[in-house]
């Protein structure tokens, strides 16, 4: 336990922020007590001490990617100029974030998300929340797009934002094994052709497709 008034002979951030990139490089179960520990430039106990266990770690280090650099796509969103800017600068934003060589490869929060051990439900559930809620900041750009007039009226929102989160995580996985940016760049050239037909309200869709099949 640390002792009260007695100051910790590291610096908290700067640990924080190694232990962010064992996590981000290895995943939450594949990150092991050692790897962090030798990362940070501590001993388990100082861990303990300063953070409380592995898990509670790994929630500020979510945390500290989500301020940081897994912030991209968040300051896409709310910079760009119309929905489709806002999807599209997300997607290169991101890219260009995964295939940073200063940094791991790939999204922190995707990739850390492959979780089988039973015993850590509490953190899949967490990364679930935190995928969520990235999953709803596109839904209400959407919306905005919906309000300012530049996305028509019943526009399926919901499914557009699973849609680009889908290719998103897919993106994430590519970098991580391997793909290049310019590859990359030519997978979100391909998802926004499919913008168009996305953006169609429900209704003129189901009626398309329900004239097609009575013929």
């Amino acid at each position: 336990m640390h002792e009260r008034g007695r100051p910790r002979s590291f610096d908290r951030d700067q640990a924080l922020h190694q232990a962010m990139l064992v996590f981000w490089e290895h995943g939450y179960e594949g990150a092991s007590l050692e790897a962090l520990t030798n990362a940070m430039g501590i001993n388990r106990p100082s861990l303990y001490a300063a953070f409380g266990c592995k898990e509670a770690l790994f929630r500020e280090a979510v945390l500290l990617y989500e301020a940081g650099d897994g912030g991209v796509a968040a300051r896409a969103l709310s910079g760009a100029a119309s929905a489709r800017e806002a999807i599209e600068t997300m997607l290169r934003a991101n890219v260009d974030a995964y295939a940073d060589p200063r940094t791991p490869s790939g999204c922190m929060i995707i990739l850390a998300a492959n979780l089988g051990t039973p015993g850590n439900a509490a953190v899949r559930e967490f990364l679930a929340e935190r995928r969520d809620d990235a999953q709803a900041s596109l839904v209400r750009r959407l919306k905005r797009g919906i309000a300012d007039g530049d996305l028509p009226k019943g526009t399926d929102t919901a499914a557009i934002a699973t849609f680009y989160s889908t290719v998103l995580q897919g993106l994430s996985f590519q970098s991580r094994s391997g793909a290049t940016r310019k590859s990359m760049h030519r997978t979100v050239d391909s998802a926004m052709t499919a913008w168009d037909a996305l953006v169609q309200p429900r209704a003129r869709v189901t009626n398309k497709r329900a004239r097609a099949s009575a013929r």
